[in-house]
């Protein structure tokens, strides 16, 4: 995607359909979307609903970035999944209700139900905690992630990616409903779960179903 004006208008209704959708309020979480020299990313501490699509922020590879506001402290892990996961055009993070109750308890979601292959794998998992913003948060990321879409980030929200904005949004209402239900089965009892073998019949199905990416 280009480094556009249409681009950061997308980046900024993203995340406003975040808050909209339940997943996130106020200003916290972020968006991005990878350009060609760097990625557009949702300003630091600016509630959607007051920012403007000039006011996303473009930061490139190797950090800096333009502009009269700041990139979201979170730029330091969308940088270093674009750098790591080349089919990634964009990143969805968010403090979600459900993805968040589980992530203070440090649970991944396990193979309950069969749309946790959504995240490209039997099991959607929690990165270790790191503060905010730091590179240690962003090394726990790219571990949990390293053969998924999506994970939980421990203490902290979710992120999902996607080959576009709309997929990695998608993805994370997924996630969200995922987390919501398992939480919801957990009160009720121990969940059953999905074996190995099964899930990876669910695996090699998800690779043409929908055409996810």
């Amino acid at each position: 995607m280009e480094n556009s004006l249409q681009a950061r208008k997308a980046v900024l209704d993203t995340a406003r359909a975040m808050n909209t959708l339940g997943l996130n309020q106020g200003a916290s979480g972020n968006v991005s979307v990878r350009t060609e020299n760097g990625f557009l990313i949702t300003p630091s501490g600016l509630a959607y609903d007051d920012c403007s699509a000039a006011q996303i922020v473009f930061v490139d590879f190797d950090g800096h970035y333009s502009g009269d506001l700041r990139p979201s402290s979170e730029w330091h892990f969308h940088r270093d999944i674009y750098q790591a996961k080349a089919q990634v055009q964009a990143v969805v993070h968010a403090h979600s209700p459900a993805c968040t109750a589980l992530a203070v308890l440090g649970r991944e979601i396990p193979p309950f139900h069969y749309m946790v292959a959504m995240a490209g794998g039997k099991t959607i998992p929690c990165a270790d905690y790191a503060t905010f913003g730091t590179e240690a948060l962003s090394e726990n990321i790219l571990q949990a992630l390293q053969d998924r879409r999506a994970c939980l980030m421990a203490n902290h929200g979710m992120v999902a990616t996607g080959s576009s904005l709309d997929k990695a949004l998608a993805l994370a209402v997924e996630i969200e409903h995922l987390a919501a239900v398992y939480r919801d089965a957990c009160l009720l009892g121990e969940p059953q779960l999905i074996d190995d073998a099964e899930m990876d019949r669910v695996l090699e199905k998800f690779k043409t179903y929908g055409n996810r990416t």
